[in-house]
């Protein structure tokens, strides 16, 4: 049975009708900023706490993405994986079975450009559009509401998503056709985790000389050896390092090119997680955090 269940607090039905499917730590905190902006908002979630919590937060809920399709006009994607993004767009109970001409699907989940491309190819007949919008710079600015949009799609839906994606994002960055806000969002990184391994080598090789590794990044931070990775090095988790270079290694397939650094770097960040959770050079002097 078909079910939208209202919230405690009613946002003020103001410009789009706006759906989010994934109310996880970053898809939430999200809700939060289009709720206090004034948008209706719809949330859909495996988790019956998460949905607990968006209502909490003033949304409505569906039990279904095909139940949200129906009561909303621009639908964000923020589940997990590739084939999370997959079952929620096609299929009698997904998101192009119920959503009306004219709406959007935002796609800031992290997937590959292909399937991007492939959502928006499924779309068109259907009179629907698709933005291409993976977010950057993680959970604590979800929390604030300054996250990066890299985005790609038609001009005018470019600029519908603008207005709402101002609602959690300080920069939208549009980077041109559906494909190209993933593309963006891959290379973005994996230079992250070239930074953040290399950061674990470093931080190895440097304490076998008994150096003080919080003077060392002080130093580097002031040098060419800064990164955002030696900046936020207590918040890099490695939690997604091997979904995200998996999508750079499709992208490296399909292209037939032969990037030996990739390859290592896919590897490499299996174990990196391991030892950031565990054992990680100190550079901050802290210790191993953990960050909700």
């Amino acid at each position: 049975m078909v079910q939208i269940v209202r919230g405690t607090k009613m946002a003020q039905a103001t410009k789009e009708r706006i759906g989010i499917v994934g109310v996880g730590r970053m898809g939430l905190a999200m809700l939060k900023h289009l709720v206090k902006h004034g948008y209706a908002v719809t949330a859909c979630d495996i988790s019956a706490e998460q949905l607990a919590k968006a209502r909490a937060a003033g949304a409505a809920t569906a039990d279904s993405a095909a139940a949200l399709g129906k009561a909303c006009d621009f639908v964000i994607l923020g589940v997990g994986y590739t084939d999370e993004v997959e079952a929620v767009v096609y299929g009698d109970n997904g998101l192009l079975a119920t959503l009306p001409k004219g709406s959007i699907i935002a796609v800031s989940s992290t997937v590959s450009p292909a399937t991007v491309q492939a959502i928006n190819q499924a779309a068109k007949p259907k009179s629907i559009g698709v933005l291409d919008a993976p977010i950057c710079r993680g959970r604590f600015a979800a929390d604030e509401g300054t996250l990066l949009a890299m985005v790609g799609g038609a001009p005018d839906v470019v600029e519908r998503g603008r207005a709402v994606y101002r609602a959690f994002c300080s920069d939208y960055a549009h980077l041109g056709e559906v494909g190209h806000g993933q593309v963006g969002k891959t290379m973005n990184n994996l230079l992250l985790w070239i930074s953040a391994v290399g950061l674990i080598e470093a931080g190895r090789l440097a304490e076998t000389t008994g150096i003080d590794l919080v003077r060392l990044r002080d130093a580097l931070m002031m040098s060419s050896g800064n990164s955002d990775a030696l900046k936020d090095w207590d918040m890099i988790s490695f939690t997604w390092a091997l979904k995200d270079m998996q999508v750079v290694a499709e992208m490296t397939d399909k292209a037939g090119l032969s990037l030996p650094i990739t390859g290592a770097i896919k590897e490499l960040v299996k174990e990196a997680r391991r030892i950031k959770a565990t054992n990680p050079p100190n550079w901050t002097g802290k210790g191993p955090t953990k960050y909700s």
